[in-house]
């Protein structure tokens, strides 16, 4: 079952992170968020939940939300070996959500630190970032300062690399 929004609020004050936040209809892909045009300022993103192939290691892979990644690639650089996409229910298990509503702040339910963090370098230098708050009808607007607060409080160390394209 999908973890509350409420503890992600409760987890955010608690740390005085306020993103600014966007109501909207459900989305579950970055398609369909492009259908909506909201007029938000800053960086769009997308979410990839990885496993290695041997499901040991789990990866949260936020790019911009056009980039197309080159998994075989993106597995060479984290020396993780064959990406692949974890299922719906590692999902659940590992960051308290289901498929749609991934985001950099499900990490707020990792509190095992099993989950990798690796962010594109262009989001990790924007000002704001996007993100859904754990469900997909929803996106808050992230500053860099509050992302590094995020980031510190759920002791989760970003890897931050320029995440390889698929040509």
């Amino acid at each position: 079952m999908p973890r509350p929004m409420s503890t992600l609020s409760t987890f955010l004050d608690l740390h005085g992170i306020a993103p600014e936040s966007h109501s909207h209809p459900p989305v579950m892909t970055v398609a369909e968020s492009e259908q909506l045009a909201l007029p938000i300022p800053g960086a769009k993103t997308k979410n990839l939940f990885l496993r290695d192939n041997k499901g040991r290691r789990h990866f949260l892979v936020t790019v911009p939300h056009n980039l197309a990644v080159d998994l075989t690639a993106l597995g060479r650089m984290l020396a993780a070996g064959r990406l692949g996409f974890a299922s719906p229910e590692r999902l659940l298990r590992h960051l308290g959500v289901t498929p749609g509503s991934v985001s950099l702040l499900a990490l707020v339910n990792d509190q095992a630190l099993a989950v990798e963090f690796v962010i594109d370098n262009k989001l990790w230098e924007a000002d704001f970032v996007h993100a859904h708050p754990l469900r997909n009808d929803a996106t808050m607007l992230v500053s860099h300062a509050d992302l590094e607060r995020f980031l510190a409080a759920t002791g989760h160390e970003p890897l931050v690399v320029q995440v390889p394209a698929a040509v």
